[in-house]
């Protein structure tokens, strides 16, 4: 029951995500508005990478995962040939192999693999599946509120509208 409930929250901040994003151009998930540099394009790459590190590499020791986080092909940057229906597209098939791997793993199951690397073996370290989940939800979560921000001042959609005006749809 807690697995289902914390994949809930989590399933729903990805759909925030995805929904925020829904029907802009290549133009505008290429388009980089605040002053840090980042487009929503970017975002998504850096959302799908975490996905991957802590679910496939973290939770289930995906070779495949760890070699390319190793060999330091994770970040923001997203390689210029992916289009942004690309790198949506890898997003959602990246959830759906997290989902497997939630689905497989207890919820007091330990980490099989730690990124050293990129977290050094210090004192912050992830324990289980729980806390996996905790922490990715809030990553995401952030990310959301993030991409409204960029939505609204790419061509003024908004996710969620908390007084008397009209909300998008979504």
């Amino acid at each position: 029951m807690e697995r289902e409930t914390l994949l809930g929250y989590l399933d729903s901040q990805r759909k925030h995500v995805l929904g925020i994003l829904d029907g802009l151009g290549e133009g505008d998930l290429r388009k980089a508005v605040l002053p840090s540099g980042w487009s929503p394009r970017d975002l998504v790459h850096h959302l799908t990478w975490s996905e991957a590190l802590w679910f496939r590499g973290a939770m289930a020791a995906d070779r495949q995962v760890i070699d390319t986080l190793v060999a330091g092909e994770f970040g923001w940057k997203v390689p210029e040939e992916f289009s942004g229906a690309d790198v949506l597209a890898r997003y959602r098939q990246t959830i759906e192999q997290s989902n497997r791997v939630i689905g497989a793993t207890a919820i007091d199951a330990v980490l099989a693999w730690w990124p050293t690397k990129m977290f050094g073996s210090g004192s912050w370290r992830l324990g289980s599946l729980r806390e996996v989940l905790m922490h990715v939800i809030v990553d995401t979560a952030t990310h959301a509120g993030q991409l409204d921000a960029v939505r609204e001042l790419i061509d003024g959609r908004q996710w969620l509208v908390n007084d008397d005006r009209p909300a998008a749809d979504h």
